[in-house]
């Protein structure tokens, strides 16, 4: 099944999918409506409590460019947010990456391995609650991230470009207070060794009767103004 198609039933909070379906995950651009980062995943699991999703090695995803054709992680921090964008394909290159988002939580926690599936770490990316729709799930990134390691210690990642955003305006004052109250509640779920981190994800491996979702020419579409969101 692709975006296009995956079955789902309905339950009292919207759409719930099996595993296997394909869905994309998306993020819409800081300061803006229309989605500029696209990754066609795999559902793993959806739960009234957990939405967890495959992102597959090879997998052409969409990310943002610089207009001039510069990464946006090799333009210097001081111009980085301030320049034209575009969007360009890519392949999803290394391993692949495990995703879990819980309902109404300003992040959601991502699993990294090795090639030979030596587990690597947790990322908690710090960003809207997902809003699900009938293709799949969106939400916004808020810059500030937080690298949780095998051993349980943590470090805070990106710091200088939620400074940045914050200097450039895409997030204001209260943006950013609620920005950092959310990775205060992320550091805590860290020290107290909260779900999922404590659940094992990190011993589980995908199907490998799976194949990589493709990538819909539409994938840029707005959620379905009749389809039903919710958790």
């Amino acid at each position: 099944m692709t975006a296009d198609t995956a079955e789902h039933t309905e339950t009292a909070g919207g759409p719930r999918w099996r595993p296997g379906d394909h869905i994309l995950w998306r993020y819409r651009a800081n300061g803006g409506t229309a989605p500029h980062i696209c990754r066609p995943v795999t559902v793993v699991r959806d739960t009234p409590g957990l939405l967890a999703v495959w992102v597959a090695p090879g997998t052409v995803c969409v990310r943002p460019r610089l207009a001039d054709g510069t990464p946006v992680h090799r333009e210097p921090l001081a111009t980085r947010y301030t320049k034209p964008r575009t969007t360009v394909r890519s392949h999803w290159s290394g391993t692949g990456v495990l995703k879990l988002a819980r309902p109404g939580e300003p992040w959601s926690v991502w699993l990294f391995w090795e090639r030979d599936w030596r587990f690597r770490n947790w990322y908690v990316n710090l960003e809207e609650p997902l809003r699900r729709w009938a293709g799949g799930v969106d939400s916004e990134d808020h810059f500030l991230d937080l690298a949780v390691h095998p051993d349980r210690s943590w470090e805070w990642k990106d710091e200088d470009e939620f400074a940045q955003a914050r200097r450039v305006g895409l997030l204001d004052a209260d943006g950013a207070a609620r920005v950092r109250a959310a990775g205060r509640r992320a550091e805590a779920a860290v020290r107290s060794w909260d779900s999922p981190f404590r659940d094992g994800w990190e011993d589980w491996r995908p199907d490998p009767a799976w194949r990589i979702p493709r990538l819909p020419g539409d994938w840029d579409r707005p959620p379905d103004p009749d389809g039903r969101e919710g958790w």
